[in-house]
């Protein structure tokens, strides 16, 4: 009997492609000018980076129910419709891409921040990023369908791309804390390059999730 052989395309179901895609996906997101790093500049502004350091952490708070409610829902969706989702996550990073770059055109402005209404824990850092719609489209059309289509290859990668994810977003996190603190982020040119950054990595996993999704829609036997 010839072995069965494993269709050869890209897909984030190998251990290099799962640490790829949440890799990328990890620094594309916290490297993108938003409400989170809006927060960890205001903070840094009123108590220094070192106290504003757990807020990095908010994530791992706010992104518990968005997740878990995704990857149940999208668990009951048939795999082609699933596919049709990745081919709207690739969209929607494109679309993402996209609205950086342009924004990065407008990074030179300066940035403002009302202390009044800075938030002061943790807590409320991890409340702006449930009141954040990124995260939600995040996990309904990129993330939530690359860990399902890991966990159907193995637990172990599922479990890999979501530390992988993490521990990228998180430590990036923390060193733009670091560098807000010592004013190096607050620069033009600094928010500039990282805007840049995100876009060109939101691009690259768009075509990726794009090829990806047309590929198993023309090949569904596969």
């Amino acid at each position: 009997m010839d072995p069965v052989t494993t269709p050869n395309y890209p897909t984030p179901t190998s251990l290099l492609g799962i640490l790829l895609v949440g890799v990328s996906y990890a620094l594309s997101a916290a490297l993108q000018p938003g409400p989170l790093q809006a927060f960890f500049i205001a903070k840094v502004a009123e108590r220094g980076w070192q106290r504003t350091l757990p807020a990095a952490f908010a994530p791992l708070i706010s992104d518990g129910p968005i997740a878990l409610i995704s990857i149940l829902l999208l668990s009951t969706l048939p795999t082609s419709f699933r596919s049709w989702l990745g081919l709207a996550g690739g969209l929607l990073l494109l679309y993402f891409g996209w609205a950086t770059f342009r924004k990065s055109k407008r990074a030179h402005q300066p940035t403002t921040v009302d202390s009044g209404t800075t938030p002061q824990t943790i807590g409320q850092a991890a409340l702006i990023n449930l009141l954040n719609p990124n995260p939600y489209l995040g996990w309904s059309l990129v993330m939530g369908p690359a860990v399902i289509a890991a966990w159907e290859k193995g637990p172990g990668l599922a479990l890999a791309l979501l530390l992988s994810f993490y521990f990228t977003m998180i430590s990036t996190s923390l060193l733009l804390i670091y560098l807000i603190g010592q004013a190096i982020l607050l620069k033009p040119n600094a928010r500039q390059s990282l805007s840049l950054i995100s876009g060109g990595l939101l691009v690259g996993l768009g075509f990726y999730f794009l090829f990806e999704a047309v590929f198993r829609l023309l090949s569904p036997g596969l």
